[in-house]
């Protein structure tokens, strides 16, 4: 067997979200985020299920970095809970809080695990959605304020940061299809949200400059693969103006200071517009140092009008599935990475998630295989120019999927809900083994 083996400086690693693992929701100071109030709403989580206690991470330190140790990652990706830290939003900082990440920080580093921060992957404090969220403009600053607490506190020791988790996410899956917290389903409000938050992203970098903070920093949108069903020009204009609603939108604002016309077009044929203040598209393209990309899945896309928001509609094309029920389409991954790099120039990029659902719980096979096909994508990807640095599966642990509770397993690790204890599933193993000869095997 050959192996495909990736650079000595490629870094391994694995990552997790703070509401999806920490639990301690009430605990040294938090106040609640908008994710306590959605889970708590009646019909919005699968199970009526929270993140209350979710894996107990904010116990369980010491168990969780010696599942990093053992697993051979050189890089843990994490997020700050912005409740945790300021939990009315704005205002005095939380030492409480910002102490449990600093210690955080410390083993992570003690066992030679490089931390990477993400500053916001969702869980927007509460009080500042009663004031408008992420539709008024003065969450941004807010924000930004938020970060350089954070800054100060870990800088020196922290030499990644990531700004923003899956803007698509925060933005439309959350405020136009409702999915989400805060859960609305408005697209107006959805296109406000996702270019408030594209412009906290920029104020948070040019504030990281100003402050000098050591290390450098980027966001993290998560990417799709449209393909066309078919060369009618219909379907290939679906396709793409798919690909510039989930990729474009969220990429080209921060790498070329520009929204992508043929989705602007399209969202003003539906009544919604993007409502800039000059100024902010000169903010928002501040220049970042790395870009962080996520990437589950793909499809085939056909024009079929008044199906959808975009007029299209996704064939079936016999992919195997997840359990998530999403197609496993590892040439998108491939995709993906080629296309950022021939658009928008040879950026560095890490891979801040992939990864698979399946309920097994030991013999997970079907993860590993699908982990397999990725890294294979990614490593056609190096060969093919693209200036990739690390890959970070998602996740470490089984955790609060969002909406979908505790019912979704993604992790390494099999952790028992009732008992909280963790079991490292085959997946985990061969991971171990793919750090350990740095590569696999085909």
């Amino acid at each position: 067997m050959a192996l495909l083996r990736f650079p000595d400086t490629f870094k391994w690693g694995t990552a997790t979200a703070a509401y999806q693992i920490e639990g301690a929701f009430d605990e040294d100071g938090r106040l609640p985020s908008i994710w306590d109030t959605f889970s708590k709403t009646p019909g919005k989580v699968l199970h009526g299920h929270t993140g209350d206690v979710a894996c107990d991470s904010y116990h369980r330190v010491d168990e969780d970095v010696r599942l990093l140790k053992e697993l051979g990652v050189k890089m843990y990706r994490f997020s700050i809970a912005w409740p945790r830290v300021v939990p009315q939003g704005r205002g005095e900082a939380n030492e409480k809080g910002l102490t449990y990440y600093e210690e955080l920080v410390d083993k992570l580093l003690a066992n030679g695990i490089e931390p990477f921060v993400t500053l916001y992957h969702w869980d927007l404090p509460q009080s500042l959605q009663d004031e408008g969220g992420w539709e008024n403009r003065a969450t941004i600053d807010a924000f930004v304020a938020y970060c350089e607490a954070v800054f100060n506190k870990l800088n020196g020791k922290v030499k990644h940061w990531i700004t923003l988790n899956e803007p698509w996410c925060i933005s439309i899956l959350s405020n136009y299809f409702g999915d989400h917290a805060p859960g609305k389903k408005n697209l107006q409000a959805a296109l406000d949200v996702a270019h408030h938050i594209l412009v906290a992203h920029g104020k948070t970098v040019r504030r990281f400059r100003e402050l000098g903070i050591a290390g450098e920093i980027g966001y993290a949108p998560n990417t799709e693969w449209r393909e066309p069903y078919s060369s009618k020009a219909e379907d290939v204009q679906t396709a793409a103006l798919r690909n510039a609603a989930f990729n474009e939108w969220f990429l080209s604002p921060v790498l070329k200071g520009e929204y992508p016309q043929l989705a602007v077009d399209w969202y003003a044929s539906k009544g919604a517009h993007v409502k800039i203040v000059p100024g902010d598209m000169e903010v928002i393209s501040e220049k970042i140092d790395f870009l962080g990309i996520n990437y589950y899945t793909g499809s085939l896309v056909r024009h079929n009008p008044g199906n959808d928001l975009y007029d299209s509609e996704e064939i079936g094309s016999g992919y195997e599935k997840t359990d998530f029920n999403w197609n496993i389409y590892a040439d998108g991954f491939y995709h993906v990475l080629t296309w950022i790099t021939n658009t928008y120039g040879r950026i560095p990029i890490y891979i801040t998630e992939n990864g698979a659902c399946y309920d097994e719980p030991a013999n997970d096979t079907e993860r590993s295989a699908y982990l397999h096909k990725h890294i294979i994508a990614l490593h056609r990807a190096l060969e093919s120019g693209v200036d990739l640095r690390g890959y970070m599966v998602w996740s470490l642990m089984d955790n609060f999927e969002w909406a979908f509770g505790y019912t979704k397993r993604f992790g390494l690790v099999h952790v028992d809900f009732e008992t909280l204890e963790r079991t490292p599933k085959a997946s985990y193993r061969w991971y171990k083994q793919v750090i350990e000869q740095g590569g696999i095997e085909i």
